[in-house]
């Protein structure tokens, strides 16, 4: 038994180019935010990207211990530029290129309760409005003995929401940050309903990145057709965490279309309408899914 599905094409047009911005921050905030205009215009200018994307903990260091000194309230919208100005900022950059940005993800505060706090990214239009608000869903828990432990949830709380923008010339595109990605049924549901591409800025670190980062990529690309773009921050052996990088875009069909290293850069890949299409004639999973024998996760909630 098949499901319904958007129709196609997915994608609107026959290509647009996407650009991720593999940055390397500090722990000066303003600083960050200089740094992340400047390769966001690079980006632009250089690669004729008309979506840009961000790392996730781009305004700040990564760690629980940086979270609640560099949260912003970003509620009520729009926040001021005293209370948010990484979402200022953000708004700013998207409307000087005029791209769609995927602005990684900054740590939010609750302004009801300021104990409480978010790993959040934020999605502008290229004319500085914002189209979207993705909190980061799954937490980042992990204890690898020898290796890494981690506990976002020591400080942070997931969002509770999948995150579908729309980008009126081009279509849809899910979102979501780094260990959201571990979990297929995110881009199932986004890929179902239409999305030509699942952007995710993530930061994972010497230990996981070696093991999973392209293989997820790749993964949820072949899983759902369509593109993935992975934005990691530059890898800094004198922070306290160290990233992987390897920024990256994947075809639907699971190929590596750009790669970066650990260093600070710019990374793009065009996405051609054609080959999401392609990839779906050869091989039908659409037409093949069998909800007689198993549930469809992307089925609308009655």
């Amino acid at each position: 038994m098949a499901a319904s599905y958007t129709p196609t094409p997915v994608l609107k047009t026959p290509r647009v180019t996407i650009a991720c911005v593999q940055l390397a921050s500090g722990a000066d905030k303003a600083a960050n935010l200089a740094r992340a205009a400047a390769q966001v215009r690079r980006a632009a200018s250089s690669t004729g990207a008309k979506i840009v994307v961000l790392p996730e903990c781009f305004n700040s260091p990564y760690g629980t211990s940086f979270f609640p000194t560099y949260a912003e309230v970003l509620q009520p919208s729009p926040p001021s530029p005293e209370q948010s100005p990484s979402y200022h900022a953000l708004s700013a950059m998207a409307r000087d290129n005029g791209v769609y940005l995927v602005g990684g993800s900054i740590p939010e505060r609750d302004p009801s309760s300021s104990s409480t706090l978010y790993n959040t990214s934020l999605v502008f239009a290229p004319d500085g409005r914002l189209l979207a608000t993705h909190r980061k869903v799954h937490l980042f828990d992990i204890d690898i003995p020898g290796k890494i432990t981690f506990k976002e949830s020591e400080v942070l709380t997931g969002g509770d929401s999948i995150t579908l923008v729309d980008l009126p010339e081009y279509g849809t595109i899910g979102v979501a940050i780094c260990y959201d990605v571990r979990f297929p049924e995110l881009a199932t549901v986004a890929a179902r309903r239409g999305a030509f591409a699942l952007v995710y800025p993530g930061a994972f670190n010497l230990t996981t990145g070696a093991l999973h980062w392209e293989l997820l990529a790749r993964g949820r690309a072949v899983d759902n057709q369509i593109y993935v773009a992975m934005c990691s921050p530059a890898r800094d052996m004198d922070a306290g965490y160290h990233a992987w990088g390897h920024s990256m875009v994947v075809s639907p069909m699971a190929k590596v279309l750009a790669e970066a290293d650990e260093q600070e850069t710019v990374v793009s890949a065009e996405l051609v309408s054609e080959e999401i299409e392609e990839a779906r004639r050869n091989i039908p999973l659409r037409t093949q899914r069998r909800f007689d024998v198993y549930p469809d996760v992307a089925a609308e909630k009655q």
